[in-house]
C-alpha cells in the first residue's frame, strides 16, 4: 500500500508540472493572475437573488431576518446590494482598457456613481415588469394568478434579470450584465442579449430556446413563444460587426409563434404583424401582415410486414 501511495504521489507531481508546463504559453486560456480581481459569478448570481427580494417583495422575503418589516428589511438588502455590487463593478472596471488611465479613486468613485443610478432605476424597472405580468396573465390561459407567474415562469424571471442586466447595461458597466442573463439563460433556455431594447407588457410564452441578440428592438405589447430567433443575418464579419446595426426590430402588438427564425439589422416586423411558427424572414414585414408556411408535405414510408401490403417504394404526401 505504501509503495502504491508513492507512485500516487509522483503521478499527481508530474501531472501538475505537466499542467503547470502548458500554463506558461500566454495564451488567453493561460490567464490565472488576476484571478481575484475579477468580477464573482457566484456574488452576481446572488446579488440577483436579493434584486428578486427588492423588485417582488412578499414573494421572496429574506428569510435570514428575524420578523418581517417591510422598511427595515429594504433597508438592509438596499445597503447590501450597494455594497456588493459596488465591489463587483470596481472589479469590473478595473479589468477593462479604459482602466489604464484611471487611479483606483476614480474607479471607486465612477462604480459607485453606477450602482447608485442603477438601484434608483429600481422604480422604473418594476413599472415596466408590472405590465409584463400583466401580460402574461391576459396572454396566458393557463395562468392561475399572478403568484404562479412570478413564482413559477420561467419567462418573467428572464425578463425580470433582462430588465436588470439592461440598465447596467446602459450605465456602461462591463461584464457583469452578460453575467447575469447568461445565469438566466442557464436557469431557463431564454437568451436575452442585455443589449436589447425591450418595450412595455412583454410576454414570452414557454421560451425555452429563444434568442435575442444585442441589437434587437422590441416594442409594446409583443408576444412570443418558444424557439424564437431574433438575430444576426450574418456573423461572419466578426469583431468587424461589434457596433453594427445586426438584429430586427420588432413593433408594437406583434405575435411571433415558435419556431420563427427573424433576422438582419434592416429586418422591421411592422406593428400589429403575426408571425406564423417555422417562419423564416430576412426582410420586412409591412404592418398588420399576417405571415404563415403553407402546410407542409409529409412523407411516410415503412416497410412490409407479414401479411400486409408492402409499403417501402410508396410515398404518401399529405
Amino acid at each position: 500500500m505504501a509503495e502504491r501511495k508513492n507512485i500516487a504521489i509522483k503521478d499527481a507531481e508530474n501531472i501538475v508540472q505537466s499542467i503547470m508546463q502548458d500554463y506558461s504559453q500566454s495564451r488567453p486560456i493561460d490567464k490565472k493572475d488576476d484571478f481575484y480581481d475579477q468580477p464573482d459569478k457566484d456574488e452576481i448570481i446572488d446579488i440577483i437573488d436579493k434584486l428578486f427580494k427588492i423588485v417582488y417583495p412578499g414573494y421572496f422575503i429574506e428569510r435570514t431576518y428575524k420578523g418581517y418589516n417591510a422598511e427595515n428589511q429594504l433597508a438592509t438588502l438596499i445597503e447590501d446590494v450597494m455594497y456588493r455590487l459596488h465591489r463587483q463593478i470596481i472589479k469590473a472596471m478595473q479589468i477593462t482598457p479604459q482602466s489604464v488611465a484611471m487611479c483606483e479613486e476614480k474607479i471607486d468613485h465612477c462604480a459607485y456613481v453606477v450602482t447608485v443610478d442603477f438601484l434608483k432605476k429600481i422604480p422604473r424597472i418594476r413599472e415596466y415588469l408590472e405590465g409584463d405580468l400583466e401580460a402574461a396573465l391576459e396572454g396566458d390561459p393557463a395562468a392561475r394568478n399572478y403568484d404562479e407567474i412570478v413564482l413559477a415562469y420561467p419567462g418573467l424571471y428572464a425578463i425580470t434579470v433582462s430588465r436588470l442586466a439592461h440598465e447596467l447595461f446602459l450605465l456602461d458597466v462591463p461584464l457583469i450584465p452578460r453575467i447575469m442573463t447568461e445565469h438566466a439563460h442557464s436557469l431557463t433556455g431564454i437568451d436575452i442579449h442585455p443589449g436589447a431594447t425591450i418595450g412595455r407588457h412583454f410576454f414570452i410564452d414557454h421560451g425555452t430556446g429563444i434568442v435575442v441578440g444585442e441589437t434587437t428592438v422590441i416594442g409594446d405589447n409583443v408576444k412570443i413563444y418558444q424557439g424564437v430567433t431574433l438575430g444576426a443575418l450574418s456573423t461572419r464579419g466578426g469583431q468587424k460587426l461589434k457596433g453594427v446595426r445586426r438584429h430586427p426590430t420588432i413593433e408594437d402588438n406583434v405575435t411571433i409563434y415558435s419556431g420563427a427564425s427573424i433576422l438582419g439589422g434592416e429586418t422591421i416586423i411592422g406593428h400589429d404583424a403575426i408571425i406564423g411558427s417555422n417562419a423564416f424572414i430576412t426582410s420586412s414585414i409591412p404592418a398588420g401582415t399576417r405571415v404563415s408556411i403553407r402546410q407542409q408535405e409529409l412523407q411516410y414510408s415503412g416497410t412490409k410486414r407479414t401479411g400486409e401490403k408492402d409499403f417501402s417504394d410508396d410515398t404518401w404526401v399529405i
